[in-house]
């Protein structure tokens, strides 16, 4: 099972040194992947909602972050994780996307997601509430423009006549994979997506996992092609709480799992340990 790394991108800081420091640190320990969060606006608490992130965390922005990694790394894989995909348009998207696609030889794998912040969605004068519906159209024209000499499509949300993305990205077309849990969303991933990269405990996905293949077995698809990796979503530097993740996520047969720590690590010295550390547990 491969590991991958999650950017800090709330404590990693603006140094730039320190940034190509960790991701070469991730990729020398053999780590086979780098995600970069993702959010545009940070949000304030207002009318009895909380958000998860606050206007205090700090989001670097994830084509632009993408784009260094490509220039400091030699051969790990680069994924959004995830993209809130219908609060952008999708042409701009599939430009950012070919462009660190080509800058990074062929490494990109764009996560998408639908997201949980209405507030964003409005400061982005995005609709939160045809997002699923926009997604599903999203990734058809993605692919459309990554794959295609000139593209005329015309949808619900979409209308383009002959236009095209030059310099098309290395890989025709670059590979999506969804974030999220909800039943829509993973039927959505079994009927178009190349993977599913949910942020759920063993317990919660298994369930989840079986409605999945049921769906890509309905779709005409092979399951065992289809991708799974598992996000472990911790609040506290635990091992032991690692370790019995990762082997739940390997007995539902996910070929990759991601440690997504929600507590902070302010010290550079503590993410690099973090990285070491994870990996020892996970493959100890």
């Amino acid at each position: 099972m491969q590991l991958n790394a999650l950017l800090p991108t709330r404590d990693i800081g603006t140094d730039a040194s320190k940034i190509r420091d960790w991701a070469q640190a991730a990729e020398d320990l053999g780590y086979a992947g780098i995600e970069v969060a993702d959010h545009v606006f940070g949000a304030a608490a207002r009318d009895g909602w909380t958000p998860l992130y606050s206007e205090k965390d700090p989001f670097h922005e994830t084509f632009v972050m993408l784009g260094f990694l490509a220039a400091v790394t030699r051969k790990v894989q680069l994924s959004s994780g995830v993209l809130i995909l219908p609060q952008r348009q999708t042409g701009v998207v599939a430009k950012q996307a070919a462009e660190v696609d080509i800058l990074s030889g062929g490494r990109l794998r764009l996560g998408i997601g639908v997201g949980w912040n209405f507030v964003e969605y409005e400061a982005l004068n995005a609709d939160w509430k045809t997002r699923g519906a926009q997604q599903a159209e999203q990734v058809e024209v993605l692919r459309r423009l990554w794959t295609g000499e000139l593209v005329t499509f015309k949808g619900k949300f979409h209308n383009l006549n002959a236009v095209n993305i030059t310099p098309a990205p290395i890989q025709r077309p670059i590979p999506i994979w969804f974030g999220g849990s909800s039943d829509a969303v993973v039927k959505r991933a079994a009927r178009i997506g190349d993977g599913w990269m949910p942020i759920m405990s063993p317990e919660e996905a298994a369930p989840k996992l079986a409605a999945l293949r049921d769906h890509l077995k309905a779709f005409g698809r092979d399951p065992a092609t289809f991708g799974i990796e598992g996000w472990l979503r911790m609040t506290e530097p635990d091992p032991a709480r690692w370790r019995s993740a990762v082997e739940g996520w390997r007995k539902l047969g996910a070929g990759t799992v991601m440690l997504y720590p929600m507590y902070r690590m302010p010290k550079f010295d503590e993410q690099i340990e973090t990285l070491r550390r994870f990996k020892e547990v996970a493959q100890g």
